[in-house]
């Protein structure tokens, strides 16, 4: 199967990095309704900010939308190789699997090295030609709105974290 994987993470209390894959036929739909979300205030979906009653409207919306979501901890790892471990392990999760694109929350802090890790793990696992990688700011990109929900209810626990665990189909500890 084709798909386009979006990525986010969380550093509280650990660190996950959360993927979450659509197949690229829903992606103009899911775009559209993700931005339907978006309140005439706001560039973007930060779910961390957003009031419960929000929380619950657009968690109605991203189960709808999320069709396969793989969370990588990365916690047991250094603070400084935590983000490099949850990387290549989903870059050789992705390499044979169809997935064709692969985007992540920019963050300017880490841009430049992540540039270079995702550069020699899709060389090295010999998927440079199959598997495009992309940093867009959430604003950018909508869809980014998804990992960074389904992280938080994750993290968060409790009903926030059985109403998305229907969508998590593996949890990768590192």
């Amino acid at each position: 199967m084709t798909a386009h994987v979006f990525v986010d993470e969380t550093k509280e209390k650990g660190y996950l990095v959360t993927a979450a894959a659509l197949v690229p036929g829903d992606l103009a739909s899911a775009r559209r309704i993700v931005r339907g979300l978006i309140m005439a205030n706001q560039r973007r979906i930060h779910f961390h900010k957003e009031s419960d009653q929000r929380r619950k409207q657009i968690l109605d919306v991203v189960v709808e939308i999320a069709s396969e979501v793989t969370i990588y901890d990365g916690s047991a790892h250094a603070r400084r190789r935590q983000r490099d471990a949850c990387l290549v392990r989903l870059v050789a999760d992705l390499a044979g699997s169809g997935v064709s694109m692969l985007v992540l929350e920019q963050d300017d802090s880490v841009l430049e090295a992540d540039k270079k890790l995702l550069y020699r793990c899709v060389r090295d696992l010999g998927c440079h030609d199959t598997l495009v990688y992309r940093h867009h700011r959430a604003h950018e990109e909508p869809l980014l709105a998804l990992p960074d929900a389904i992280a938080w209810c994750w993290h968060r626990g409790g009903h926030w974290k059985k109403r998305v665990e229907p969508l998590v189909t593996a949890v990768e500890v590192l």
